[in-house]
């Protein structure tokens, strides 16, 4: 590992308690560590360009600017754009929200530098470990199980209908689509989340539902 002189650290989360008490567990273990901190989308994109940290770590759940709400789409945006254009960033995401994360498989899969996940939930001790790993070089994603194969367009259809409330018809014109190719992506869908008709059973229902479970919908 880097000497703790070396490093430098940012920390990303909106929750001023939490940010506060993430900051002295990090400053405990690296005392000599220069950690700064940033709690919206655009202060922290600004801190890695002003000047490209050891380590990353972020909540998925912030607000884009400040005085706007948090949404989990903020954070996986700010991890799909610093994946693509740092694909050496050491990062950690520290959240509440880690199923979230089954819509970035293929960028996490493909980032060189090192990835680890942490529930908020978690131990002081599993959290610092993870940061250490994080620091190395190494990812560590078996808390998210990433054997589920989404598509862009499923997770479009998914949240137009069950975010944004649309039908099948107002899908179509959103995403430029007949309404035949919106009916094949239902079917894709709940293939792959293993959902068949049930008598007495809802199957879009059902779909939101696991959709919900598997991390693919807030």
């Amino acid at each position: 590992m880097q000497n703790s002189s070396q490093l430098q650290i940012l920390i990303v989360d909106d929750h001023r308690l939490l940010l506060n008490g993430t900051i002295a567990l990090v400053r405990d273990r690296f005392a000599d560590a220069e950690i700064r901190s940033a709690q919206t989308v655009q202060e922290a994109k600004q801190k890695v360009e002003e000047c490209l940290p050891d380590l990353v770590i972020a909540d998925l759940s912030i607000p884009e600017t400040s005085g706007t709400d948090a949404h989990v789409e903020h954070g996986l945006a700010m991890l799909r754009g610093w994946m693509a254009e740092y694909p050496y960033l050491n990062l950690m995401v520290q959240s509440s929200n880690i199923k979230a994360l089954i819509r970035l498989v293929p960028e996490i899969e493909a980032h060189q530098g090192g990835f680890t996940l942490a529930d908020k939930s978690l131990s002081i001790d599993v959290l610092l470990t993870r940061i250490e790993w994080a620091i190395q070089g190494l990812t560590h994603t078996k808390d998210l199980k990433m054997g589920l194969e989404i598509k862009p367009e499923w997770i479009e259809v998914l949240t137009l209908a069950f975010q944004e409330g649309l039908q099948d018809k107002a899908i179509a014109q959103a995403m430029h689509k007949s309404e035949r190719m919106i009916r094949h992506y239902w079917s894709k869908i709940q293939d792959a989340l293993e959902i068949y008709p049930e008598d007495g059973k809802n199957i879009r229902a059902l779909t939101q539902i696991r959709a919900r479970e598997k991390g693919l919908l807030d």
